[in-house]
């Protein structure tokens, strides 16, 4: 990402989707990462701590690691890829492939085209240079965050739709689905350009909106289902301030603000009470927006009218695009708490509230076969 001069227009504030509230008992069930973060061993974050330049063994490594991860351990979310390639300003005539991983978990019931979906999205790519950077923060971190939140939701999703099922109440607006995307090819390989940068969402997003579902569909197309589009990214510092960036979206960011309050109310989180990273929920609308002040991988959704809720601090860490940027210099009680407020915010915004109960002891991931990619 980096910092435009431009900054984009603003809308007024639009209304929420179905949103309701955990109890004080569930946002406790909301499960704790435990070693998962661990830098040299965890099970979700050790195994993406490493180089992964687009199209390098890297980042076949780490997309591996994400298929595993669904397939052996979530196998009710449907994996699809969304592959491209592009020349860059360090590729001659070469073209240089992007694959973007999508895990989607829809009501049982749902027919193509009719269900709203809440997308969680973080970039898994990391910069060329300087040769051999992590990109921790940027965004190794995120990424196992929204695992995290995928396998923390997934059995209070199967019980709410099953209760749901049995009661005959299989109503699409009470029920949308819920998507994890995984975008490659965020960095710029020389200089941030609107041509060198965020390679796998353009691609993504010129695809989806493309893409017709079936006539008489609730949402047109891929893109028109997204109800929200919450991009994490530079997570993982210690003391991160997020603001609120755009007022169309001010309601969900006060929301996720609202759950991260009670969390620390609970004692449910690592850091120390004073370190609220979500300050602005009473933000008025005469105060500083900074919609379109940074540009990341959300820019060709919101160029084509997708709600977006950016999760990233400003000012940027002090280790944004720097050798520094590596497990070593994770913030762990901070990179914890990240994947319990954002669980929180997924699990109100699906709903859930009765149906999470504390997470059962997990066994290890099989490792996976890369031919299978």
């Amino acid at each position: 990402m980096i910092i435009s001069r431009v900054v984009g227009l603003l809308g007024l504030l639009s209304g929420a989707v179905a949103y309701k509230t955990l109890s004080d008992d569930s946002l406790r069930d909301i499960a704790d990462p435990g070693d998962d973060f661990d830098i040299k061993n965890g099970a979700l974050l050790a195994p993406i701590l490493q180089p992964r330049v687009p199209g390098t063994p890297g980042s076949t490594a780490v997309l591996t690691h994400f298929v595993n991860f669904f397939q052996k351990s979530l196998p009710e979310w449907e994996l699809s890829f969304q592959n491209s390639s592009s020349k860059t300003p360090l590729s001659g005539n070469d073209e240089v492939p992007f694959r973007n991983l999508i895990a989607t978990r829809d009501p049982p019931w749902a027919q193509q085209g009719h269900v709203g979906r809440l997308a969680l999205v973080a970039h898994y790519d990391s910069k060329i240079d300087p040769p051999g950077f992590i990109g921790a923060i940027d965004s190794a971190a995120p990424c196992a965050m929204l695992m995290h939140a995928a396998r923390s939701l997934d059995a209070a999703l199967t019980k709410k739709w099953a209760a749901m099922e049995s009661d005959g109440e299989t109503e699409l607006e009470e029920a949308g689905g819920i998507q994890i995307i995984l975008l490659d090819g965020e960095e710029a390989f020389k200089v941030w350009t609107h041509d060198d940068s965020i390679y796998g969402a353009r691609s993504l997003a010129e695809e989806w909106e493309q893409t017709m579902h079936p006539a008489a569909s609730t949402y047109r197309t891929p893109l028109d289902a997204i109800d929200l589009f919450v991009l994490l990214d530079l997570l993982g510092s210690a003391k991160p301030t997020v603001p609120s960036f755009f007022r169309t979206t001010h309601w969900a960011y006060s929301n996720m603000a609202a759950a991260e309050a009670r969390l620390r109310s609970l004692k449910q989180l690592e850091t120390a009470p004073a370190d609220v990273f979500l300050r602005e929920a009473n933000k008025k609308e005469t105060d500083r927006w900074l919609g379109g002040a940074i540009e990341d991988d959300h820019i060709p959704f919101q160029a084509r009218g997708v709600d977006i809720l950016h999760m990233i601090p400003a000012p940027f860490p002090a280790v944004w695009h720097k050798m520094t940027d590596d497990g070593e210099h994770l913030d762990i009680p901070t990179v914890k708490d990240w994947a319990k407020i954002v669980t929180a915010f997924a699990a109100e915004w699906m709903e859930l509230d009765g149906y999470l109960s504390p997470p059962k002891k997990r066994n290890a991931m099989p490792e996976l076969d890369r031919t299978e990619l």
